[in-house]
């Protein structure tokens, strides 16, 4: 019995702790680029040159909105979903972003080493499955449902 429980346990398909680090990589990952745009960190431009990007390269209306929009969802979206925090409207709105983000990599192909659309479709696929699963195990959304904050 006891070879067949540690057989069962390697076999398992179920595993929280990798939904964990799937969920803390992709929300680490995301944050950076919401810190290029609003704050002008790690190379980025800050809020009011990403803004006028927007407006003058990618046709926003309001670009310095779009901008701010864009930056606040990458950055603090990026770390409510790292937290397990409202996972799910985490990843809706990572999911709308990328959603506008898509369209604008497509003229450039599928790789993204050509700037394609490769990387904000995968993004967007992981977010998905976010608001499919929610923050799981090791999450503040479990521990706030399971009324232990």
């Amino acid at each position: 019995m006891i070879i067949n429980k540690a057989l069962q346990d390697k076999l398992s398909t179920q595993s929280d702790k990798a939904d964990f680090m799937l969920r803390l990589a992709t929300g680490l990952f995301l944050m950076p680029h919401g810190a290029q745009k609003l704050f002008g960190w790690f190379g980025g431009y800050g809020l009011d040159a990403t803004g006028q990007f927007f407006t003058q390269q990618l046709g926003f209306s309001y670009g310095y909105l779009a901008a701010l929009g864009a930056g606040s969802v990458e950055f603090f979206g990026g770390l409510a979903l790292a937290l397990g925090l409202f996972t799910r409207l985490s990843a809706i709105a990572i999911s709308i972003l990328l959603l506008v983000a898509i369209p604008v990599h497509i003229s450039n192909g599928f790789f993204w080493t050509s700037g394609g659309y490769e990387y904000p479709l995968l993004w967007l696929i992981i977010a998905l499955s976010f608001i499919a699963k929610g923050g799981a195990s090791y999450s503040i959304d479990n521990l706030i449902a399971a009324k232990k904050v």
